[in-house]
């Protein structure tokens, strides 16, 4: 993690000026920057000097400056995970004590703004596969954040949080209410500490079950997921007030209960052409009825949902594009990129035939207008349709 000086970032966001500013919260503002990142790599190595566009975070207030202060500090304590909004450094504020955060910058926006601005022919609602696939890339980072040492529950899942690169790609942003809880005993969800932060969240997206601090565990973040996923189909604002009810939660589950899924789809999409799409949203809607349920033990782990939306995404023969190569990280990612590029160079100095459209699919698919890319088996996952949700559109 990168230490930068305010003069830096200053001089970087044009002194904070309006004209960067992309993000405006109620604990501060985000505005774009160009930091000049490289020079001296230290033992008398000279890096080469590049202009890195990045985003800056900056408090507005003491209280914004705490929730800032708790973002960095989780973002440090969870290190690297995929799926999720990369922490660059920190800065240096004006004041002292005051820290700026600086991170990843996602030219593309939020999901919030994917599927609730107007729609025109130049900017279409997204179709289903992009969906599911936001949707599986935000269960693989709150899985990820579940799973690691420490357990990080979010706090604030929702899709506004939800931010999109260049690469189509989706990650988990904003960890000001996150916080690392210790596992309850036996591997249970809720931590048992009865001390801790006081509930926190956005209305229409809090888990109603999490009342107390002693309540706080993996099934909230499950809960807020499930709501996402609600959205994503729909395409209904989560809180509608000229709607009734104007829970989405409300209005969706009776819905899907009755058999009536087809009326909880979006209808600026044309429905699911196919059999096996139909039944990949309907998948997808089944798990997020489970994911929302009232009854805590109800609500399946990550690791289900994970397997579930793949299974839905591959049974509906969908590809899903890859990350952008400057996301992979560290040590393992530069290994991989050398020895997927060396490999790239063996098979055009070899002379006979072969079959290369699965290495094809894998190594240039994140050019524009490229195929489908070879889909992993996930321990778990399984294509055929449960119970639950076969029948959830009536599909013979």
């Amino acid at each position: 993690m990168r230490e930068f000086s305010f003069e830096e970032v200053e001089a970087a966001t044009g002194g904070f000026a309006a004209k960067n500013l992309v993000g405006k919260g109620s604990h501060g503002n985000v505005y774009v920057a160009r930091l000049v990142c490289g020079g001296d790599g230290g033992g008398g190595r000279v890096r080469k000097k590049k202009v890195v566009v990045v985003a800056v975070k900056r408090a507005s207030h003491a209280l914004g400056e705490a929730k800032l202060a708790n973002e960095i500090a989780v973002l440090a304590a969870a290190g690297e995970v995929a799926g999720v909004v990369n922490l660059v450094g920190v800065a240096a504020g004006r004041r002292e004590g005051e820290r700026m955060l600086v991170m990843e910058y996602m030219a593309d926006g939020s999901l919030h703004d994917l599927l609730h601005r107007p729609t025109t022919a130049r900017q279409p609602p997204p179709p289903w596969p992009r969906r599911v696939e936001i949707a599986l890339d935000v269960a693989e980072a709150v899985r990820a954040l579940h799973g690691g040492e420490p357990r990080v529950i979010h706090r604030d899942v929702k899709s506004a949080n939800i931010l999109l690169g260049r690469d189509g790609r989706a990650r988990l942003a904003d960890f000001s209410l996150a916080v690392k809880v210790p596992a309850a005993p036996g591997g249970g969800g809720a931590t048992a500490a009865a001390a801790g932060p006081a509930p926190a969240g956005t209305i229409g997206y809090l888990d109603p079950c999490y009342t107390e601090p002693g309540r706080l565990g993996p099934e909230s973040d499950v809960f807020s997921f499930g709501v996402v996923l609600l959205e994503l189909v729909s395409g209904r604002k989560v809180m509608d007030v000229s709607a009734s009810p104007s829970s989405i939660v409300a209005w969706a589950v009776p819905l899907v209960a009755a058999g009536m899924a087809r009326e909880v789809l979006d209808g600026r999409l044309p429905a699911p052409r196919r059999a096996r799409e139909e039944r990949a949203v309907a998948r997808v809607l089944a798990v997020a009825a489970r994911c929302v349920s009232e009854a805590v033990e109800r609500r399946p782990a990550m690791s289900d949902v994970v397997a579930e939306l793949h299974a839905a995404l591959e049974s509906a023969g969908w590809p899903r594009r890859p990350r952008r190569r400057g996301d992979a990280h560290g040590l393992a990612g530069t290994l991989y990129r050398r020895v997927v590029s060396w490999g790239a160079s063996r098979l055009h100095v070899r002379r006979r035939r072969v079959r290369t459209s699965k290495i094809e699919c894998t190594e240039h698919s994140g050019s524009e207008g490229s195929g489908a890319q070879a889909q992993p088996n996930y321990p778990g996952s399984n294509s055929r349709l449960s119970n639950s949700n076969k029948n959830i559109f009536d599909i013979n």
